[in-house]
């Protein structure tokens, strides 16, 4: 029989051989069938090991060892010891089992087609994870040798790396009372130093339907109250200060006559308020324009002298003979001459079903502890209940627990890079810790990952929740 090479294989496998004779040609095992998969702390391997193309003489044993190896790590598997007729007979005369020796034995019965179900268990190690499988032989007795098996006895062990399933710790959002508001302005014109509206004076009839509607908009709402109409109103600079300080508070109490005409406004806060010269509006105006002396214009709104308004706008009008001026009085002042209105209202609470209704047509009625009710009432990492964080954190997109709870849903559907850009805004806490470890973890930096669930292991809020991951990265 011909001798090969000796090999040596690494102190990781807990062998070192040598002197060992290769098979013959018609030695050749094959592997029909593999299923190699791992169950938990275990590796499961089942191979279905063609024997039909071996022979083995009546004395003779061959020894085939499957061997997991890769880079310097090897693990050998329970040997399969294939006899030859009056060799098996000595084999069962010594009382050898399977299951107590860790081995297979079988009789070869030459020139048949015969195979056999190989089926182990070992304990998993990471490192085999991307690793190979061989067949060592020893048909003489004498150790184990790994060459030349053949393709269909060598094959990769790409196992998959356990899909992350990150448990996260959700906040309830605090229940509040829901305050809302509307709010627009209208531009009324009003005849020279009057003060009364006259609906069907110039474009007054398309302003006062645009208040009506703001305020019919809320009125109609089944699950609104008006509780508050605000008015403020402004005048541009043209003239005396204090004419336009009558005239600003005139025409505001004028426009609120006008909605109480309309209204029953019973139990509902109303409330006037004026400025007499929209200076601050006047210099955001000005800025957005591209007028020669703009910077000289500015320089005279903003300066602290005079502080006499009158005298300030004395300074406009001479500014360069006027003509600056000229261009004020009729592309910027008309806008400056408004009424600011808001309608307050509060939302009342509203149950489960009413908000699984809006959630989707309305959300702005809900607060965030209803929406957080809605999300309760799905399978949580359901695409029904991460929609509910993403409508929750559109709605409120400034809110530390709608931010914390969509980098959650975000993490659940393996983006962590979005769900960094919502824990910026998350309050600090062992919440929006556990999320920063999920993040890392999913970004594969698997030590800072353990390094957070590990700090947070003993906590209250969130202690559960990080040694759950912390037992799935350590795998």
């Amino acid at each position: 029989m011909n001798k090969a090479a000796s090999i040596i294989l690494t102190a990781a496998a807990a062998f070192a051989v040598t002197g060992i004779a290769a098979q013959e040609a018609d030695n050749t095992l094959r592997v029909d069938k593999q299923l190699i998969e791992r169950s938990g702390d275990y590796l499961l391997v089942d191979l279905t090991l063609n024997l039909s193309d071996i022979h083995v003489s009546s004395n003779q044993s061959i020894i085939y060892t499957p061997l997991i190896t890769r880079g310097d790590s090897a693990r050998a598997l329970p040997p399969l010891i294939v006899n030859g007729r009056t060799r098996h007979i000595l084999y069962e005369r010594t009382g050898r089992d399977a299951a107590t020796d860790n081995e297979f034995a079988l009789r070869r019965r030459n020139g048949t087609e015969q195979t056999f179900d190989y089926h182990a268990r070992v304990p998993y190690a990471a490192w085999m994870g991307q690793s190979t499988m061989e067949m060592a032989i020893d048909d003489c007795g004498c150790g184990w040798q790994s060459a030349g098996v053949g393709r269909d006895e060598l094959f990769p062990i790409a196992l998959e790396r356990p899909e992350p399933k990150p448990f996260l710790a959700y906040i309830a959002p605090k229940a509040e009372v829901k305050t809302r508001a509307l709010s627009g302005s209208a531009f009324l014109d009003f005849p020279v130093n009057r003060v009364e509206i006259h609906p069907d004076y110039r474009g007054n009839a398309a302003e006062l339907v645009k208040i009506r509607a703001t305020i019919d908009q809320v009125r109609t709402d089944k699950y609104a109250t008006i509780t508050g109409i605000n008015i403020k109103g402004y005048a541009s600079p043209e003239g005396s200060y204090a004419n336009n300080e009558r005239l600003a508070k005139g025409r505001s109490e004028a426009l609120l006559d006008y909605v109480r005409g309309r209204y029953d406004l019973a139990g509902v806060e109303t409330r006037v308020d004026y400025e007499p010269e929209d200076w601050a509006g006047l210099e955001r105006r000005v800025e957005a324009t591209d007028l020669a002396d703009k910077a000289d214009i500015l320089a005279i709104i903003r300066a602290d002298e005079p502080a006499d308004w009158d005298a300030r706008e004395w300074k406009l009008k001479t500014l360069n003979g006027g003509e600056s001026y000229r261009y004020l009085l009729k592309e910027i002042y008309p806008a400056l001459r408004h009424s600011d209105y808001e309608v307050a209202y509060t939302i009342r609470p509203l149950s489960v079903a009413e908000a699984k209704e809006l959630i989707y047509t309305d959300p702005r009625q809900l607060s965030l502890d209803e929406m957080f009710q809605v999300a309760r009432t799905y399978e949580a990492g359901s695409p029904e209940f991460n929609e509910v964080f993403e409508i929750a954190v559109r709605m409120y997109p400034d809110d530390p627990v709608s931010n914390l709870n969509a980098a959650n849903t975000a993490l659940r559907r393996g983006n962590p890079a979005a769900a960094r850009r919502y824990l910026a805004k998350a309050a600090d806490g062992p919440e929006k810790r556990l999320a920063e470890g999920v993040a890392s973890w999913l970004e594969g930096d698997t030590d800072a990952a353990k390094s957070i669930f590990e700090s947070l292991a003993s906590d209250p809020a969130v202690g559960e929740q990080a040694r759950a991951n912390l037992e799935q990265v350590g795998e």
